[in-house]
């Protein structure tokens, strides 16, 4: 499969350099966006051969970190948006493409509709439900391999100054926390993406992703960059966030000190 990985990388390294321009703001978008796939298949992989997958899973969780985002240079050229509520899905997009892409026929029947699933159910909220333990398995292993590196991207953006200066991520710019959101982060629930309203929405959301995360590797990693810490520290804080944040906190020791 090593062939066909050369040839697949090539195509995606093409694609996304097909889409740069001279508009400034769809340029730093596309920009991020092809970062953001190099990092996030690199995490699949890391991530893959920590697991002790076996050479050829290891090359599956590739391709899914690869194609993961595909939908994203077409979304953000013609909507100048990466938020899915306010243009298409953006996993949908990517089926759009990959079902035009002749080497994926090269994949066995099984292998196709693993990665399929696995690039379909990256960005929802919860994973569908399905009998087939290997799908799970790659889809929860990109949802963490893809949340890892979104913490990145979003990092410079935490504080309110620099919030102005994101492409169009989001669908408020308040820093204050919509009273759902803060509810639900007290519980430790999961909510919609699409019902953000405030960027201090959009961060209790990365937090409430940590209960979301999979595999010890991941928490690990997200614990070691700080990116807990640097959100935390850039809320409006209150007495239930405080209360949503110990939660939080307790919940993350227990999983890492495998409990």
């Amino acid at each position: 499969m090593q062939e066909l990985l050369r040839r697949m990388h090539e195509w995606m390294s093409a694609y996304m350099k097909s889409f740069y321009t001279d508009d400034e703001e769809v340029q730093r978008g596309i920009l991020i966006k092809e970062k953001h796939t190099g990092y996030v298949t690199s995490n699949c992989v890391e991530l893959a051969k920590f697991l002790n997958l076996s050479n050829h899973d290891v090359e599956l969780a590739e391709i899914i970190g690869l194609f993961h985002d595909v939908g994203r240079f077409y979304q953000y050229q013609k909507y100048k948006t990466f938020n899915d509520a306010q243009s298409e899905d953006h996993a949908e997009l990517a089926f759009k493409v990959i079902e035009g892409l002749e080497f994926f026929n090269e994949l066995s029947v099984d292998d196709y509709e693993l990665v399929k699933f696995a690039i379909k159910n990256h960005n929802k909220k919860v994973i569908e439900p399905c009998d087939d333990d290997r799908k799970i398995f790659f889809a929860k292993l990109i949802r963490d391999a893809d949340k890892l590196d979104i913490y990145r991207v979003l990092l410079p953006y935490l504080k309110q100054k620099n919030a102005d200066k994101m492409p169009n991520f989001i669908t408020g710019r308040s820093p204050d926390i919509s009273p759902d959101f803060v509810e639900k982060f007290v519980r430790g629930e999961q909510t919609d993406y699409n019902s953000i309203r405030t960027n201090g929405d959009r961060k209790i959301v990365r937090l409430m992703w940590i209960y979301d995360v999979n595999f010890k590797w991941t928490m690990e990693k997200i614990v070691q960059r700080g990116y807990i810490d640097k959100i935390v520290e850039n809320l409006p804080m209150n007495e239930k966030i405080a209360e949503g944040v110990r939660r939080l906190r307790g919940y993350v020791e227990q999983v890492i000190n495998g409990k």
